[in-house]
């Protein structure tokens, strides 16, 4: 009389056994391919993250007079309140220019290997010189820079606080590092993917969870790995098929602008991943708007495969996991001009 509930719970029991041995499996090849954003930001070779320093960061990523115009700052193209980027197929610079890429995220920046979509600075501080001197971005000179900077005294001073010890702390290298040091803690922490990785498997739920093992199964991990899944290596986009025009334009090379070698052609960073629900239009173009249709091009466009609707929406709905807990910035007073800060150009000649 005993036997066929003794059965029956031996088979739920086998069944349940099974059931968590594949969640275990799956959790393990996911810690094995992945790394939780850490909680504080990481260090940084030769630029201690004091506070007197990632201030004055904070303010100089805010500060529009870094440009000619006195109207474009980092925050306007890596606006903080809209995912760190600008919500805009191309970036808007001087003498409203359209950019010729879109402007990828700086939340998370810190752990990408190299920055910018063709990875040609090496790390934030590099980055942050760039938009500073193109005539398409914020179009000022590093002399103009410190000449806007030295001129108002609380700049002055608060460049010495951060830098102590250098006869004259004011520098355009300065500028960047402080303006690095603030960005390396532009980070964000404990999305429901993170707690996962942490060993909370309630964390996911069973659709979130398909769609990480497709996003392992599939190939996508292959080059959306790490710490920021992406950020890493050179891909090209292309690998199995090239997209339309629209989303690969023919006159941006990628890469190969910065190293001018052949099989660099069309080669690009692998975009990091995180947070990337906030984070549209999607590929360097801009030209993408929907995160369903971006993972079906990057399926068809780098994998060969053409996935199903049930299969993407599985994976847009593990990648909506990734968003974490973004900052909060507070806007900051920036000091006032003087009569010897340099006075903005027109946008329009």
């Amino acid at each position: 009389m005993i036997k066929r509930p003794l059965t029956k719970a031996l088979i739920l029991s086998l069944g349940f056994m099974a059931g968590s041995a594949a969640a275990d499996q799956l959790l393990d090849r996911a810690r094995s391919t992945f790394e939780p954003i850490p909680k504080y930001p990481p260090v940084i070779d030769g630029n201690e993250l004091t506070q007197s320093k990632v201030e004055l960061g904070k303010m100089l990523f805010f500060e529009p007079r870094l440009s000619s115009s006195h109207l474009i700052s980092c925050n306007t193209c890596h606006n903080v309140g809209l995912g760190g980027d600008d919500y805009l197929p191309v970036s808007i610079g001087h003498g409203w220019q359209k950019g010729p890429r879109n402007s990828p995220t700086v939340f998370n920046a810190v752990f990408n290997a190299a920055q910018f979509w063709d990875g040609r600075a090496a790390d934030l501080a590099e980055q942050a010189k760039g938009p500073v001197q193109a005539g398409v971005e914020m179009s000022s000179t590093p002399e103009r820079v410190v000449s806007t900077l030295k001129s108002m005294p609380e700049y002055v001073e608060r460049f010495g606080d951060a830098f102590p010890g250098q006869d004259d702390p004011v520098t355009f290298d300065n500028m960047a590092i402080a303006i690095e040091a603030f960005e390396a803690t532009l980070i964000t922490p404990d999305s429901d993917f993170d707690k996962y990785l942490r060993g909370n498997t309630e964390a996911m739920n069973e659709k979130e969870k398909e769609g990480l093992a497709l996003f392992m199964d599939r190939g996508c991990a292959a080059c959306h790995s790490g710490v920021n899944l992406g950020g890493q290596e050179y891909y090209p986009f292309g690998l199995v098929e090239r997209p339309g025009g629209a989303i690969l334009p023919e006159g941006d090379r990628g890469r190969f602008e910065v190293t001018q070698t052949a099989t660099d052609e069309y080669v690009f960073r692998a975009s990091p991943l995180r947070n990337i629900e906030l984070t549209a239009p999607y590929f360097h173009s801009g030209a993408v708007w929907s995160l369903d249709e971006a993972v079906a091009v990057m399926g068809t466009a780098q994998l060969g495969t053409e996935l199903n609707d049930s299969e993407v929406q599985a994976i847009v709905a593990f990648l909506k996991t990734l968003t974490g807990n973004v900052p909060e910035i507070r806007y900051p007073i920036l000091p006032p001009s003087t009569a010897t800060t340099p006075r903005p150009t027109d946008m329009v000649p």
